[in-house]
């Protein structure tokens, strides 16, 4: 593993004209990936969802970051909480899937816990030792930004801000967006392939040719901002196509004829349109396995129902075009002779260059090994 930290740091260091990818080992080693489980995935926030996924007071939803089970949930004060999914008992998980209530009730043993995650009844605890107040079900800390739902395992990790990604962002009035699909895959891929994957555009027209070529070629992608903690890019349409709808009154004839594609680090990828924001988050599981969440987002009312569900199967078939090609990559990246080979330039592959440097930069301030 000291040798994967090692060429990481001198791939990052490489001059912005001769760009080169990581050895196959970076993405296949289930050393590596424990030694990320620990730190930079940790410690990173990562999107687990839409705010109006639990637009109601009681709503929740379950999700499993890392070894943590979580219960994300509104609270009957409103507030969003995201909360250990464990019971403070004998550690029996409290809710699975979604739905909504007012008190979770573990299955084991009735201990009866609020929204706001502090114990309302333990049936026969009557020991002297027994004190319901300090049985709160722990919090993770929150932050909510763009209609999104983010959480970290880090109680220390600080906030994080990047008004450069907030204006690339705010004329789509993307916090606006109205889910309307979400649904979870497992790949077998490993975490850091998708983020690349999702944010070059270098293979749009070769994986893609019948589901995004026509609208978003490779030869018209763009490098757009990046900074600490993300990196973007534009998927611009031809002259000849025409703008998938008008989205907010504040965009730009040129930010209606692309998608912008924006990953948050470490583990969340989207792309927003005028009328249409899709959103990848991905839960590593070990090196060579995901969860994928994926959701799907439209501007106000103006695609209707027949249109929203052609996208959605757009959508399946572009992630379906992708989880393959990755899955076979995963196999080869096992090889000896998958050693480090050169990027594209940057408007092609300069997203991948900035997720290596992200990463450089959190590994370096760890204690070498």
């Amino acid at each position: 593993m000291g040798y994967l930290r090692n060429k990481l740091q001198d791939v990052a260091a490489l001059p912005a004209d001769r760009p080169m990818g990581m050895p196959g080992a970076f993405y296949t080693s289930q050393e590596q990936f424990e030694h990320e489980a620990r730190t930079v995935l940790r410690s990173g926030w990562h999107c687990l969802g839409r705010e109006d996924e639990i637009p109601e007071m009681g709503d929740f939803f379950t999700a499993q970051l890392l070894n943590e089970p979580l219960l994300v949930v509104r609270g009957e004060d409103g507030i969003v909480r995201v909360m250990a999914n464990v019971c403070r008992h004998r550690g029996m998980p409290l809710a699975e899937g979604r739905g909504n209530t007012k008190r979770f009730v573990c299955s084991y043993h009735a201990w009866t816990y609020g929204s706001d995650g502090a114990l309302l009844r333990a049936p026969r605890m009557q020991n002297a030792g027994f004190d319901a107040k300090s049985c709160k079900l722990p919090t993770h800390k929150v932050r909510l930004w763009n209609g999104f739902i983010y959480v970290t395992l880090d109680p220390d990790e600080p906030d994080f801000q990047h008004p450069e990604l907030d204006g690339l962002l705010a004329p789509y009035e993307t916090g606006s967006f109205r889910l309307v699909h979400t649904a979870e895959e497992e790949w077998h891929t490993n975490w850091k392939c998708l983020v690349e994957n999702f944010m070059e555009g270098y293979h749009l027209s070769v994986v893609h040719p019948r589901t995004l070529h026509g609208y978003t070629p490779t030869g018209l992608s763009r490098k757009l901002v990046t900074g600490d903690g993300y990196t973007s890019y534009a998927a611009n349409y031809p002259d000849t196509i025409e703008p998938r709808g008008d989205g907010a009154p504040g965009l730009s004839e040129e930010e209606r004829k692309r998608s912008t594609l924006f990953a948050k680090f470490p583990t969340q990828v989207a792309s927003q349109a005028a009328n249409l924001l899709v959103s990848l988050s991905i839960f590593p599981v070990h090196a060579s396995l995901i969860r994928v969440k994926w959701t799907m987002s439209v501007y106000q009312d103006y695609l209707d129902w027949d249109t929203v569900q052609q996208r959605i199967a757009l959508w399946e078939e572009v992630n379906r075009e992708d989880r393959e090609k990755l899955e076979r990559m995963q196999v080869a990246l096992a090889s000896a002779h998958a050693v480090e080979g050169p990027l594209a330039g940057d408007d092609y592959e300069g997203t991948v260059r900035d997720f290596q440097a992200w990463l450089a930069a959190r590994d370096a301030k760890l204690p070498t090994a």
